[in-house]
């Protein structure tokens, strides 16, 4: 737990207080945060997946097909979960209810991902389909059931005579590097082509930027946004840091995952809400305080819920 907290944890509060401080003082802007997000999701995070990723063997891929299975219906579960629950308080609409399955349904797997995993579990391949796994379904399904959702409800709020292809997200969510990278990598690995291993160098200067660009951004956003606590933001945090890695562990018991394999997802699970969620609020002017207000509250919770998940995971395997 000593080793968790100090190389794990303490290294993310740390850098992203000198990313909320920097905000404060008015060193960077909350669009400078933005540039920063663009350079980790298009550059940074698609090269630390894609490099990784081609580094595994078709029978690492064939032992991990629970993993994608558990993380892709657990998610999404938990996901539709949070939209239905928020849903029901009269005073949100369907798009509210839309962004706070964005963010509490979602772990912030892109900007975290790496920096919680890699100190815990090690740098390996395991860890960098994990990270592939989860940021595949947040991407590219989460976010363009998502989008389809706000849209349905932005649409029945301000009717126009064009109506937009529910297909739209999908592909556009497609599109982006930190979606398409990780797959590509995965066909490379299924057909058999061996990587070069003189090729990875070229990729490490830019992965290397991964973690930290990703964590002092988030410091900035932070920074930006004006935290207001309520019952619902409260309501999110749990459902974020409590329900969803538990629907993860109970999952993963059930149909006997590999226990790393296991591990390394609750604690993926137990992340905090997915930042693409609070660009997107603050896109569409949608649910930002309280989305936000939900998004720090976890941030905070984190320090507590990640040893204590990690430990009731071990504790699980060792009775089941």
């Amino acid at each position: 737990m000593e080793h968790i907290i100090l190389y794990a944890i303490v290294p993310i509060i740390v850098v992203m207080l000198a990313g909320y401080i920097s905000g404060k003082r008015g060193i960077f802007s909350g669009q400078d945060a933005k540039k920063f997000n663009k350079v980790v999701l298009d550059y940074a995070l698609p090269a630390a997946l894609f490099v990784s990723i081609v580094q595994a063997s078709r029978e690492m891929l064939a032992k991990d097909v629970k993993l994608s299975l558990v993380a892709l219906i657990g998610i999404m579960a938990c996901f539709m979960l949070v939209y239905f629950v928020f849903l029901m308080f009269k005073k949100n609409t369907g798009a509210d209810a839309a962004v706070s399955a964005l963010i509490s349904g979602s772990p912030t797997i892109g900007f975290l991902g790496f920096a919680v995993l890699e100190p815990i579990f090690g740098t390996n391949p395991s860890v960098a389909l994990v990270v592939a796994i989860v940021g595949i379904v947040v991407n590219a399904v989460g976010i363009p059931v998502g989008l389809s959702l706000m849209n349905a409800s932005l649409e029945k709020q301000n009717p126009s005579g064009k109506k937009q292809s529910a297909w739209k997200p999908v592909i556009h969510a497609l599109e982006q590097p930190v979606a398409w990278a990780p797959i590509l990598a995965v066909v490379w690995v299924l057909v058999g082509i061996p990587w070069p291993e003189w090729a990875s160098p070229s990729f490490d200067l830019i992965k290397g930027a991964n973690a930290s660009m990703a964590v002092f951004s988030a410091g900035i956003t932070l920074s930006a946004i004006k935290i207001q606590i309520n019952w619902q933001a409260v309501l999110g945090a749990i459902l974020k840091m409590v329900v969803m890695p538990l629907v993860i562990l109970v999952m993963g018991l059930l149909v006997h995952m590999d226990p790393l394999n296991l591990k390394m997802l609750v604690v993926a699970a137990a992340l905090p809400p997915a930042f693409s969620g609070i660009i997107i609020a603050d896109e569409y002017d949608t649910y930002v305080a309280t989305g936000t207000s939900s998004l720090t509250l976890s941030v905070i919770l984190f320090i507590g819920f990640c040893p204590l998940w990690i430990w009731l995971t071990d504790l699980a395997l060792k009775m089941f």
